[in-house]
């Protein structure tokens, strides 16, 4: 008996142990199935795209009274309702672009799967289930997945639930409930970026290629920012590997108007590894004199990109992956503006 208590304490101990490890170990990742979160509890990938019946074939999310979506699961099979979406008008960024924000205008559901798909597929159905009002209660508990889990470096975060919804509270006075969100929608642009001018200028940090209405290459063009993508790279703006980060509007062909969406900072899809579009075996972007070429790197929060605060910031010879991140688009924190060209990143 004795010698079971001790074989059941020691048994216990590890599995303590293993809750508490982040993915990475210093020797790789470790075997978490790759959708983390988004598994939606056992439901898997049909808690997002219900194979039959869209919404009504997933649940469904609406609130009492709110609108249905009447062409529900007609794109990407979406099972949950975005109804209540339809026509919102959400203030991103409050003390952004000169205290206005920056405002996304929802199309209704005629434009959402015709004109506007791309903010139907990179907004409004994320904001399905993280918004925080209209999807308040949902599957998630409100919390980030890898901190209910224990996968979280240890002593980065307070002991404080890292929220998951949106819109779920005021912040600082904002009454849109988004006002202390990253901007995302067609006012968040490449252009009020500064990174893309209209026309575009040899001065430009990117150089951006469309054609046929569509993004086809994004490449470094400015010193600067060609030092920087050699250092991290550009791999939120260069997206996923079947599409480009940046969205353009339905027939539009200024690259100073390509937006910013939720699935440009995120890949719903893979939760703590990231691998450069340039590994894709099919055709999509690929970035070009870059730090991310190949390989595979460890990052957390679903981010479309190297994010990793468990890998520290103990060399001054290098920069944290985790504010790289953020220097892709906010290039005037970046070192190479300031001259100094040979900061690493830590991965």
């Amino acid at each position: 008996m004795k010698k079971f208590m001790l074989v059941a304490m020691v048994v216990l101990v590890a599995v303590g142990f293993a809750a508490a490890q982040t993915y990475t170990d210093g020797n790789g990742l470790k075997g978490l199935d790759i959708l983390g979160a988004h598994n939606n509890g056992g439901r898997g990938c049909a808690g997002c795209h219900a194979p039959h019946s869209g919404a009504a074939g997933g649940g469904g999310n609406a609130v009492t009274g709110g609108a249905k979506d009447l062409l529900s699961g007609d794109n990407a099979l979406f099972g949950q309702e975005i109804g209540p979406l339809f026509g919102q008008s959400l203030t991103f960024g409050q003390d952004g672009n000169g205290g206005a924000g920056y405002v996304e205008a929802l199309p209704n559901n005629n434009d959402a799967y015709t004109t506007r798909t791309e903010e139907l597929r990179g907004i409004m159905m994320c904001l399905a289930c993280h918004d925080g009002v209209i999807a308040k209660g949902q599957m998630m508990q409100g919390v980030s997945w890898e901190q209910s889990h224990n996968l979280l470096p240890t002593g980065i975060y307070g002991p404080n639930g890292i929220p998951t919804l949106l819109g779920n509270d005021n912040g600082n006075g904002n009454l849109s409930k988004y006002g202390n969100d990253h901007p995302v929608g067609t006012a968040a642009t490449l252009g009020a970026l500064r990174l893309v001018s209209n026309p575009p200028k040899s001065s430009d940090a990117l150089a951006v290629t469309i054609s046929g209405g569509v993004i086809t290459n994004i490449v470094p063009q400015s010193a600067t920012y060609t030092a920087f993508a050699a250092n991290y790279g550009y791999p939120s703006i260069a997206g996923s590997p079947w599409e480009w980060g940046f969205a353009l509007p339905e027939g539009d062909t200024v690259a100073a108007d390509a937006f910013m969406t939720c699935t440009t900072c995120h890949n719903q899809h893979v939760m703590y590894i990231y691998q450069g579009p340039s590994n894709a075996s099919h055709t999509g972007p690929k970035m070009t004199g870059t730090k991310i070429g190949t390989g595979t790197y460890p990052t957390y929060f679903f981010v479309n990109a190297p994010y990793n605060p468990g890998a520290g910031n103990n060399d001054p010879a290098k920069a944290a992956s985790t504010t790289q991140f953020c220097r892709q688009c906010h290039t005037g924190e970046q070192n190479e503006v300031y001259g100094v060209n040979n900061v690493a990143t830590q991965f």
